[in-house]
């Protein structure tokens, strides 16, 4: 059985994906230098190029998503007190 995985940081993730990005050695080269598999290396340089965007998309887009996400667990809160008042009304018709 093999050791432990090793749990690399996301400085050093993106360390690696820089030089990789960068150009002026080669996958194996580097993942001998950071000892690493080329695969990951690969896996990281893909993910910095895809979200890359993102930082420079600031706060604002962020907290729009937030706010999103609050908003709909708000209105999926307000539904289903909607539907247990219903039920209480109906519950209480007969007593009242």
């Amino acid at each position: 059985m093999a050791g432990k995985r090793k749990i690399h940081g996301g400085a050093f993730k993106a360390q690696v994906a820089l030089a990789a990005h960068k150009g002026d050695r080669t996958v194996n080269e580097l993942a001998g230098h950071y000892g690493v598999h080329a695969t990951l290396i690969h896996a990281w340089k893909k993910q910095l190029i895809t979200g890359a965007a993102g930082i420079f998309e600031g706060p604002a887009k962020a907290a729009s998503a937030d706010a999103e996400a609050r908003q709909a667990e708000l209105f999926e809160q307000i539904g289903r007190l909607k539907m247990e008042l219903e039920w209480m009304k109906k519950k209480v018709a007969p007593f009242g």
